[in-house]
């Protein structure tokens, strides 16, 4: 990022909050619903106005939400305006490409009524983005692009433009959910762990002939998952990960050919593949930060850690870094009340040690699950395959 700039005279006077979060998509919008109920002053800076269609969270991507995330969900007033948008995921089936048999994972072997619930990125946009219009002590300032962000003591100073305005403001902490490229996290000055998996998703909708009746299906296959989620209306939502060198020629296949060949992937079970949505495409890495936090300063969700979408634990894994970050600020507020609101500090840097800590197993295990499975049903050896079937079945 550049240094900070002077502000012209023509400039709006700094404003000050208790934390301003950079970065509106999924999980940046989850956390000012998170912190909104604690009294304190938020803003959220976010480059593309969220109604747009070039917004990238709010696609037609589909967000496997797991019962604990719903249970956050519903602790953020949200769950109520998303539920009637989602399908209950009633089981799961798992096989490998060209192997005989497949687990078959039920969700009353953990005790739950259903695994999670099933959500279209652009209805989970559509319910977060009318949430965010009625929290109190709350700006949203959008189109915003960030230039510069510095450190003054007790707070932080951003530099940003709004249409053709240069403007700043002051936080007591700054989030960064501003994803896997994240610019607070290269203003922090962060190192990150790489790795390119060659592999890109190519996400869709589908309309099988049969109905899906609440299943999930997810078939491994050399270039990845292969991955099938129930959708509303008797649609389905297609995850179908191909070689990256690959992707321009399956993206410009047309949608009859390309439909038919992932009808043929899938084999029987549905009957035939009737209608297919617009595809998009997206490469898969791993974009892991070797720190979350710095004095002032956080990241969390794809800022802090990208992971590849084997197991959809993504946007879960983001979802668990609010929560514990809007408890950890709740806990502190309360331990503090009774004083003056301008002496609770968001930023304090013991809160945002504790943060860590409490995030850090985790999001290693996480992390470390996908990243395994990932590079496992990479490996086209016959011992590779013999680990991967045990691996299904220890899950089963």
């Amino acid at each position: 990022m550049t240094a900070v700039q002077a502000q012209s005279e023509h400039s709006v006077p700094s404003e000050s909050f208790d934390v301003a979060i950079i970065g509106g998509g999924l999980v940046g919008a989850s956390l000012a619903c998170a912190l909104a109920p604690l009294g304190l002053k938020l803003c959220l800076l976010e480059a593309v106005t969220p109604k747009a269609s070039l917004q990238p969270s709010y696609d037609d991507r589909t967000l496997a939400l797991s019962s604990s995330s719903c249970r956050i969900l519903d602790g953020l007033d949200l769950w109520e305006g998303l539920q009637p948008h989602a399908t209950a995921i009633r089981e799961i089936h798992v096989r490998e490409i060209n192997q005989p048999g497949s687990v078959l994972l039920a969700p009353a072997e953990l005790g739950l009524e259903s695994f999670g619930h099933v959500v279209e990125a652009r209805a989970f946009g559509a319910v977060v983005l009318q949430r965010l219009e009625e929290l109190p002590q709350f700006k949203l300032i959008c189109p915003a692009r960030v230039s510069s962000l510095e450190k003054d003591g007790d707070g932080v100073q951003i530099q940003y433009t709004c249409g053709d305005a240069e403007n700043s403001l002051r936080a007591r902490l700054v989030v960064g959910a501003d994803g896997a490229e994240s610019l607070v996290r290269a203003a922090m000055g962060v190192e990150v762990e790489r790795h390119d998996y060659g592999q890109t998703a190519i996400i869709c909708n589908v309309t099988p002939e049969q109905a899906h009746l609440g299943r999930a299906f997810e078939s491994f296959t050399p270039t990845g998952p292969f991955a099938l989620l129930p959708h509303r209306d008797g649609r389905c939502g297609l995850v179908w990960s191909v070689a990256s060198s690959q992707a321009a020629e399956w993206m410009a296949m047309p949608d009859e050919e390309f439909l038919r060949l992932a009808e043929r992937r899938f084999g029987p079970g549905l009957g035939a593949w009737r209608k297919i949505g617009k595809r998009s495409s997206y490469p898969l890495k791993l974009v892991r930060a070797k720190t979350d936090w710095q004095p002032r300063t956080l990241i969390l969700g794809n800022a802090a850690h990208a992971i590849h979408p084997v197991g959809a634990q993504g946007f879960n894994l983001g979802l668990r870094d609010v929560a514990v970050l809007a408890e950890l600020l709740a806990e502190a507020r309360i331990y503090r009340q009774g004083a003056p609101a301008t002496e609770f500090d968001a930023g304090e840097e013991s809160l945002l040690r504790a943060y860590s800590a409490w995030r850090k197993d985790d999001q290693a295990e996480t992390i470390a699950y996908t990243d395994g499975l990932a590079r496992l049903y990479a490996n086209p050896s016959t011992l590779a395959s013999l680990a991967r079937r045990a691996g299904l079945l220890a899950h089963k």
